[in-house]
């Protein structure tokens, strides 16, 4: 007699024992006969419906992306099962043919295994919400980031009886065990994933669990031994490969410190998240990037960059927040924006952004920028530069900073009787005077422009801030040597630009970019018209004559096709173009070949474009 590989773990939850522990669970109604998974292995739950009482499988929630958890995913949508799976994965799931494609084979040092996906994308429903709930087959199931196994994992959270119940994943295996050390390499020397694994753990140990239910390894009721064994061991094993021991309880516990009273600074982000707490009980936050952040995983795919809510509840315990009310962003880098879409769901935070930033945050491929963040950051309040605002008891002035990127923006406040300027990353907070130098951290990627950082030093200088607020480096108390310092070294900056390049000559900028063309990149489907708009700048001082061929492939059709503006001296003019295009192909490239006067840039702009199906845009 075969024995079967069902089992009743708790009430309503049974466990198969397929490729990995499939975990079924009924709906607490008798009369419904339905039931949710969790993860789905090679389908084998299907064939055992009776045995647990169920006639039919609603959904199927995966708690990461690997090949043993979903190979059988085929046969659920077969079945018509709708499946949700984390949201920083769901490319690995809905466009998995993506990363087959475009992974990385020579030369490769990214250990993440991400080649453990599916070999086929299968239809994604949705995603699951983090940190909040939603009802599958009747039951209420709470979604909790847990990274550590992959970037993007998730454990799902529900009660049954009374009892609080954990489906894991591989996030642990047995009291103090993992299923796979290899999966929490991330990266060819750092220690991400473990890392990550300890910070999990200890979020799970504040949730007074009573079972934990693994997706290889047996069911643990002891939770908090189990998970406090595993933090402790990998803990030992992150010091193991680092010159210096890492506190990773302290960084969970307390991971803000204070600047002032009613000022912090997140000490556990990436970039440096800065809160502005009120007397009300109310914060704003100043950038709000990766939280609890253990390094950067390699890739630079989606999968790789997964923002969560790590710090929020030492917040709240520690300085009494009750609501996180607005978000600033000082630039769109997505170091400094990555977690806010999941304040605002999770919260209910409002991203304020001045408008300068505003656009590219909503639209982050309308222009070539580097450091955009994958989705639309929806903004509820454009911000006038140069003009304040109120929140609570505060009065907070926006200036704009262009040197880092020209889409930034610096805050200017009074808090417990202290002049604050936020500059995020300007300068490279590392400088003193007689000292080392302050580096000026500009790229030309982001839109630098010669002299930005002459009027950023003015700026600072007139507005004579006590305190300064860098992103990447400590807060610094301002003296008048400091700001003579940055006044000096913006003075170099701009005659070294003036002795390196032909600026007599040709006004070409620092980036040496005089045709654009928007959106960058954009989505079209087959037949339809494509709309785009040319940017065109005149490096001369006097009138010239531009001449604008639009370069398309090979059977679209471009209207117009070639355009002669008047340019007036150092001045900027755009056209509009429409450009009906062919059939589905990935990025497709529209080009500009541009002429000013008797300067030949050639095809010196180019835009990239999805065709899709018909319909599938």
């Amino acid at each position: 007699m075969i024995e079967s590989p069902v089992s009743e773990i708790a009430p309503g939850i049974f466990r198969v024992a397929d490729t990995c522990n499939v975990y079924v669970v009924r709906d607490p109604d008798p009369s419904a006969r339905t039931a949710f998974a969790v993860d789905f292995g090679d389908g084998r739950a299907l064939d055992h419906l009776p045995e647990m009482g169920v006639d039919r499988i609603t959904d199927v929630l995966m708690t990461h992306h690997h090949r043993d958890q979903g190979q059988g995913l085929p046969r659920a949508v077969a079945a018509g099962i709708r499946v949700h799976v984390p949201p920083a994965e769901r490319d690995l799931f809905g466009d998995v043919e993506e990363m087959w494609q475009s992974r990385t084979l020579y030369n490769d040092y990214n250990l993440r295994q991400d080649k453990f996906s599916l070999l086929d994308s299968v239809p994604v429903h949705d995603v699951v919400p983090e940190y909040r709930r939603r009802t599958y087959a009747g039951t209420a199931v709470e979604v909790v980031p847990t990274p550590g196994h992959t970037t993007g994992s998730v454990s799902y959270l529900v009660e049954r009886d009374g009892r609080h119940v954990a489906f894991t994943g591989d996030l642990v295996y047995a009291p103090g065990k993992v299923w796979s050390l290899a999966a929490t390499q991330w990266t060819y020397v750092d220690n991400e994933g473990p890392a990550m694994t300890v910070l999990s753990c200890f979020q799970l140990m504040e949730r007074h669990l009573d079972l934990l239910l693994p997706s290889h390894g047996e069911p643990m009721d002891d939770p908090r031994h189990a998970l406090e064994l595993l933090a402790s061991r990998m803990g030992r094993y992150v010091d193991s490969r680092r010159a210096y021991p890492w506190d990773l309880r302290e960084r969970w516990e307390n991971p803000y410190v204070p600047l002032t009273e009613h000022l912090l600074l997140n000490n556990s982000s990436n970039a440096c998240g800065y809160v502005l707490l009120s007397r009300t009980g109310a914060a704003l936050f100043i950038d709000y990037g990766y939280d609890q952040y253990t390094g950067l995983p390699a890739g630079h795919d989606r999968a790789s960059r997964r923002p969560w809510l790590g710090s929020l509840a030492a917040l709240r315990r520690t300085y009494g927040v009750t609501a996180i009310e607005v978000a600033l962003p000082t630039h769109y880098h997505d170091d400094h924006v990555a977690g806010m879409n999941l304040l605002r769901e999770v919260e209910g935070t409002r991203i304020w952004a001045p408008t300068n930033i505003a656009d590219i945050l909503e639209s982050p491929l309308e222009q070539d920028l580097p450091c955009t963040w994958y989705d639309p950051i929806p903004v509820d309040r454009r911000l006038p530069l140069g003009r304040g605002f109120t929140w609570q008891e505060y009065e907070i002035m926006v200036h704009h900073l262009p040197g880092h990127t020209l889409y930034a923006a610096a805050y200017e406040f009074v808090v417990d009787g202290v002049k604050v300027l936020a500059t995020s990353d300007q300068q490279v907070g590392m400088g003193v005077p007689g000292g080392p130098r302050e580096v000026l951290n500009y790229q030309y990627r982001n839109r630098f422009r010669i002299g930005d950082y002459q009027a950023s030093a003015a700026l600072y200088r007139r507005i004579a801030p006590q305190l300064m607020l860098s992103g990447h480096w400590p807060a610094r108390w301002v003296t008048d040597d400091y700001l003579d310092m940055l006044a000096e070294e913006g003075d170099e900056q701009f005659q070294l630009h003036h002795e390196l390049l032909h600026l007599d000559e040709l006004e070409f900028g620092a980036d040496g970019v005089l045709a654009r063309i928007a959106p960058y990149h954009s989505r079209v489907a087959a037949g339809e018209v494509a709309r785009f708009r040319i940017g065109v700048s005149n490096p001369r001082r006097t009138v010239q004559k531009a001449m604008l061929r639009v370069v398309v492939p090979l059977g679209w059709v471009a209207v117009p096709d070639v355009v002669a503006i008047s340019l007036p001296p150092l001045g900027h003019e755009e056209i509009d173009i429409e450009v009906t295009v062919g059939g589905p192909r990935r990025r497709a490239r529209v080009a500009v070949d541009v002429g000013i006067g008797e300067l030949r840039l050639g095809q010196h702009a180019e835009a990239l474009v999805d065709v899709t199906h018909t319909g599938s845009t």
